[in-house]
């Protein structure tokens, strides 16, 4: 990890910008929910990954990287381990990552929010910009589930409902 610092106005604090991270999980939440079991292992398209492997990506990003973050140590990116068979258990493991993300995000000083960090020995930006990045990945792959449930003909949860 460096030590760098940009210099950063204040837009949004430390705890808006998690609340607004929590309400696209609640969102992504919803959509993993909207999938029937089999197609949410098993439908894709245009050789895009299933649902369900969109979402370990997911858990193998927000916690990880805030709990190396907090730690300060850039630990490789990984998704041994996160294997779920069923909706139940991913849905088990999204609102077990949502209190791993509020337990580290909380570890982090706000004035550390400007410092740069490698996340995952790769990516060496500020630790804002990371966080930002794991909202924008969310988001994208999000998308990818919607138009899966419409290709599905289901009915996606409104985009603006995260509460």
């Amino acid at each position: 990890m460096t030590t760098a610092t940009i210099q950063q106005g204040s837009v949004i604090g430390k705890e808006q910008l998690l609340e607004h991270w929590q309400g696209h999980r609640t969102l992504t939440r919803r959509v993993i929910d909207a999938f029937p079991e089999k197609e949410l292992f098993e439908f894709s398209v245009g050789g895009m990954r299933p649902f369900s492997q969109l979402a370990i990506e997911l858990l193998s990003i927000g916690g990880p990287a805030l709990k190396a973050i907090a730690g300060r140590e850039a630990t490789p990116y990984t998704e041994e381990g996160i294997a779920p068979k069923t909706k139940q258990e991913l849905l088990a493991l999204w609102d077990a990552e949502t209190a791993t993300i509020n337990e580290y995000f909380g570890q982090i000083p706000e004035a550390d929010f400007s410092k740069t960090f490698n996340l995952f020995g790769q990516y060496e930006f500020p630790i804002y910009q990371n966080v930002l990045y794991f909202v924008d990945n969310e988001i994208h792959h999000r998308g990818q589930g919607y138009v899966y449930l419409r290709a599905l003909n289901i009915e996606p949860p409104f985009f603006w409902e995260r509460g």
